[in-house]
């Protein structure tokens, strides 16, 4: 299991991911799920992948080796980013179909499926979010859910919920992304650190800027989850209390 989450603001769009891939009884595997396609005051892409990890590694791979072969279409010539999500469903859909047709004795449980966030910007055109699903089509974020989450994302959601808006500002919600993943971390063991982040600035179409990893021991991921803690408990023992209501018979 996985949980990656984008969000779309006014000053650019921000990535949060974890690493985790396998946390079994003896085994815990990790492997980065944010992928960077750039090219410099050109093009800035950024995927995000969840789901089955053949799958998942297979289109990364697909996507830069058309990129090195200079393909008819790749992601270098794309003119829109909803081009590139159209182009990630296709090469998806072509994976999943041919790890879906091995066959075998397990071959009708086996989910060979992967989704994916893709989010950028090309030279020209503005900044935008897609989610792509396993079957090949994609969704965009919206005006009032600026964001799209994949994996286990029910435990992350709620302050997203709250907090989460297009005029947010950018370390806001870098750090509602963290509190996301980390209270999803608190919840299921299957998602775990390290954490990327990363902004991409609007229009900067860089390649590389506003990122880093929070390994488990970053003093940072430590704070900041420390201090979530303690302002939870802090608002819940300020709300009023039921005694006055029921008190009142109501």
């Amino acid at each position: 299991m996985t949980y990656c989450l984008a969000i779309q603001l006014d000053e650019g769009l921000v990535f949060c991911s974890d690493s985790r891939t396998n946390a079994g009884a003896d085994r815990v595997s990790t492997y980065s799920k944010l992928h960077r396609f750039c090219i410099e005051g050109d093009r800035s892409l950024y995927l995000m992948t969840s789901g089955n990890l053949a799958t998942s590694q297979a289109v990364v791979a697909h996507i830069q080796r058309d990129l090195e072969q200079n393909a008819d279409f790749n992601i270098s010539n794309a003119s829109y980013v909803a081009e590139v999500a159209d182009y990630v469903g296709e090469v998806s859909a072509q994976a999943q179909a041919k790890y879906t047709n091995v066959g075998g004795p397990n071959a009708e449980g086996f989910d060979a499926s992967a989704t994916f966030i893709l989010g950028g910007q090309i030279k020209d055109t503005p900044s935008e979010l897609f989610l792509v699903y396993p079957e090949g089509n994609h969704i965009t974020a919206s005006e009032q859910h600026p964001y799209l989450q994949i994996g286990e994302t029910k435990y992350g959601k709620p302050i997203l919920d709250r907090i989460i808006a297009h005029d947010t500002s950018a370390d806001t919600a870098m750090r509602c992304a963290i509190l996301s993943i980390d209270s999803t971390m608190r919840s299921n063991a299957t998602v775990g650190p390290p954490l990327e982040c990363l902004f991409y600035r609007k229009d900067s179409l860089l390649p590389y800027e506003n990122y880093c990893k929070l390994e488990e021991s970053h003093p940072y991921l430590i704070e900041i989850r420390q201090g979530w803690d303690r302002s939870i408990r802090s608002a819940v023992e300020r709300l009023p209390s039921l005694s006055a209501a029921l008190e009142g018979g109501e």
